[in-house]
């Protein structure tokens, strides 16, 4: 057989611990694809701005109603393809920043300008106004406000006061009527932990331009900002807990490296080994191995070890019955030679040293011998057929039982039992059996045979006896012994019940002799078809 090329090849405990060494670094490697997660704060950071710029967005607009009297200046007019629809009732901003794909991440915030003029009493008395909310405001949601008047300059917040912010993109976007956020590069206070260099949504800051429209003017700008939440926060003020945790990862990974290793690495590895000394023709390998881990491990190394010992038996009986054979025609074969050397002498001598009776003899023993082989030639094909696996075969023990009379129709053969069952087994082999049992019988003076066939559940249990010479305490151990037989003389091969054990333990049935007082009982068990 040929054996598959030699080339390197993972060792099981190696796949093992690159799996094991997989799960355990799969919480590190998810870390690097926190960045959708960082995202998605974005987006919940974004939608807060803009819950909290409405809501003051609103107030500021009631602020300018109600000095629209007094002549309170109003900036640009909103285009009208960026009015809202007057029947939409509801007219949602969602949040659209996106880290992910880069496009939104823009410089820093440029820093305030000089105003090109202060912002007027009016917008400056709002500002005072919309301040103790601002301040209340932010004392919870830690967001930056600043409010804006028509012309983008600052009238309420913590910073940046009566200077400008119009030149920024989201800002100048606002005083046109339309809403605008950006994502911008945040340089923080004090250095971020090592973890943060993973993530980019720490070094970001989200702002969010709101405009505030009176009659389709713009009245004034809510500009907010905020830094988004980020998970390695939570990790690096939780860091001793994660530790425990990642150690935790670490002893289950041990843990089930060890289940691993008892269940099917040193299972396997064991296994190996019996292979290795069955090989080198060691017997004591076909013991059970000392741990089968699983189930499965354990059925494969059963089924392994009973076909590994089934084909040291197989070889033995080759071994024998290659040794029985070469005996039994050892005999025979140097008789033929003999007796033939003899009569070539006696043809090529001048004088006739050979009577013609001699030469009758020597000529009837080697026919005797010649037709001793022929017959141990024709138990041998039996027995090959015998050893033959079944192939899907069953027949009706009366067809048996009626082939085996014609066979012998000068003997007496009694049968009875449930002789209308099919058995898996075909008639040419079954009647091979039968008519082994029955010539055994006649050659050991039987007068009669009989037969009594049992239904069984998976079987059909059959009895064969006959009145013929009981068997010896002696012999009756060594009768399904291949050559041997107590009528050599007489032309035995002791081959018959060979061949019908053959046949039963090849078609998954039994044969075995049973104790008797008169003549010779077996018992078969034929399996149901």
């Amino acid at each position: 057989m040929r054996r598959a090329p030699d080339k390197w090849r993972p060792s099981l405990g190696l796949v093992i611990f690159a799996v094991l060494a997989s799960v355990a670094t799969l919480p590190l490697v998810g870390l690097f694809f926190f960045r959708l997660y960082d995202n998605q704060l974005i987006h919940q950071t974004q939608a807060e701005l803009i819950a909290q710029s409405r809501v003051l967005a609103a107030v500021y607009a009631r602020e300018v109603e109600a000095r629209l009297a007094a002549g309170i200046a109003l900036g640009a007019e909103v285009l009208p393809g960026v009015r809202p629809d007057r029947e939409d009732q509801l007219t949602p901003i969602r949040p659209a920043l996106d880290l992910a794909a880069g496009a939104d991440l823009l410089r820093r915030r440029p820093n305030a300008l000089p105003a090109n003029a202060p912002a007027s009493p009016a917008y400056v008395e709002i500002g005072a106004r919309l301040m103790p909310i601002i301040l209340e405001t932010q004392k919870v949601t830690l967001a930056g406000f600043r409010i804006l008047d028509p012309r983008g300059v600052v009238i309420a917040g913590r910073d940046e006061v009566g200077q400008s912010l119009a030149h920024i993109e989201e800002v100048a976007a606002a005083m046109q009527g339309q809403y605008r956020a950006a994502l911008r590069i945040r340089k923080p206070d004090k250095p971020p932990p090592p973890i943060y260099s993973i993530s980019r949504g720490v070094g970001v800051h989200v702002f969010s331009a709101m405009p505030v429209v009176v009659n389709n003017h713009v009245a004034g700008v809510i500009y907010t900002s905020r830094t988004p939440s980020n998970i390695f926060d939570h990790f690096y003020q939780e860091r001793r807990k994660f530790i425990l945790a990642a150690l935790t990862v670490i002893l289950a990974t041990v843990l089930i490296g060890l289940v691993f290793s008892r269940t099917i690495t040193r299972p396997m590895r064991e296994l190996v080994d019996r292979v290795a000394r069955i090989s080198r023709g060691d017997r004591d390998a076909f013991r059970p191995l000392a741990h089968y881990g699983t189930r499965e491990f354990a059925q494969l190394s059963h089924s392994f070890l009973d076909m590994a010992e089934q084909l040291a038996r197989r070889s033995d009986y080759i071994a024998t019955f290659s040794a029985h054979l070469t005996h039994e025609l050892k005999s025979p074969l140097t008789s033929i030679k003999g007796a033939a050397e003899l009569l070539l002498d006696s043809l090529q001598s001048k004088s006739d040293n050979l009577t013609r009776m001699e030469q009758k003899n020597f000529i009837s023993n080697i026919l005797g011998d010649t037709g001793r082989l022929e017959a141990m030639t024709q138990r041998l094909r039996e027995l090959a057929r015998a050893e033959t696996a079944p192939q899907n075969e069953h027949t009706e023990l009366s067809q048996v039982i009626g082939g085996l009379k014609s066979r012998f129709p000068t003997r007496a053969i009694d049968a009875t039992g449930c002789l209308d069952r099919s058995i898996g087994m075909s008639s040419e082999k079954a009647l091979i059996v039968l008519s082994h049992l029955t010539d055994n019988a006649i050659r050991h003076n039987a007068k009669r045979v009989r037969i009594e066939a049992v239904a069984e559940e998976v079987f059909v249990k059959m009895t064969v006896s006959n009145d013929g010479d009981p068997i010896s305490e002696a012999n009756r151990e060594k009768i399904f012994d291949a050559f041997f037989t107590t009528r050599r003389d007489t032309g035995g091969t002791g081959m018959g019940l060979s061949i019908v054990q053959a046949v039963m333990t090849s078609h998954g049935g039994s044969i075995r002799l049973l104790p008797s007082s008169e003549g010779v009982t077996f018992e078969l068990q034929f399996p149901v078809a």
